[in-house]
């Protein structure tokens, strides 16, 4: 009996204790929005906020809650995830313009284009502290990855030879995640109709660019000056192209006297060049 009692009581206890969660849960608890539901299931998960939300949680939840009302937002996902929003939301999807990234970098890692011998932790934000990383060129890919280690397709590999980025457009989802992480701000997004790319992203004139690197951009303005459409100019010493304007005849890659502009097809995933 002594023993019966305790134990009789506790039981007592958490039956009530079971009973008042349970009449809480009902009371209190907030149902999840079906909707909202469904729509997370649909999307990648790559959490990039190239939708204009805080990630896919947030696109969910605002476009489930009827705070948009564009299903074509998620980039990574594409038409096909495009398609399976506006199915479960009732509206109509537009054509998602798939987007892919690039390294504005046309350089290489030969010995004597490293200003001195980096030891440090082996991360690109962490070299970068250091005098703007271990290249002459300030503008330069430091090679150590940080953009690989963010990427959710293993789509972006360092060339073993350059030391450089590189990314396969027929993996990249266009995320953005790279872009965020790169501490040189040397990739970009563009849309994966573009054909012409600049690889070089200094600023620096054009005599300062050729002392530290053979194949950066020297503002020479040959491009600018050839370009049938006027999609490119020399601005800050750097050609940039308007892809509005731009109309991938390749004109402007013939005639770069150090071939930093380079043509391809991100479509098919070939090589720039």
């Amino acid at each position: 009996m002594p023993i019966l009692i305790p134990l009789l009581v506790l039981g007592v206890i958490a039956l009530i204790c079971a009973i008042l969660l349970t009449v809480s849960s009902v009371l209190f608890g907030v149902k999840e929005n079906e909707k909202v539901a469904a729509v997370r299931d649909c999307l990648p998960g790559a959490n990039c906020g190239a939708c204009g939300y805080s990630g896919c949680d947030g696109y969910a939840k605002a476009l489930g809650e009827g705070k948009t009302n564009n299903p074509s937002l998620c980039v990574p996902g594409g038409d096909g995830v495009a398609s399976e929003l506006g199915a479960i939301m009732g509206l109509e999807a537009q054509d998602v313009v798939e987007r892919v990234a690039y390294v504005a970098c046309n350089g290489s890692c030969s010995p004597d284009e490293r200003k001195y011998d980096y030891q440090g932790i082996s991360t690109c934000v962490s070299a970068n502290m250091i005098y703007s990383g271990d290249r002459f060129c300030t503008f330069a890919c430091l090679g150590y990855g940080d953009c690989v280690k963010v990427c959710p397709r293993d789509a972006i590999c360092i060339n073993p030879e350059k030391q450089i980025a590189e990314i396969d457009p027929r993996k990249c989802i266009g995320c953005g995640l790279c872009v965020k992480e790169c501490p040189n701000g040397i990739i970009s997004l563009i849309n994966d109709t573009s054909r012409v790319v600049v690889k070089c992203s200094s600023h620096d004139k054009g005599a300062q660019v050729r002392k530290v690197c053979l194949n950066g951009c020297i503002a020479c303005g040959k491009c600018e000056k050839s370009c049938p459409s006027g999609a490119i100019k020399v601005e800050n010493n750097l050609a940039t192209i308007d892809y509005d304007k731009c109309t991938g005849c390749g004109i402007c890659h013939d005639v770069c006297p150090v071939k930093c502009i380079h043509v391809g097809n991100f479509i098919c995933g070939a090589h720039f060049e």
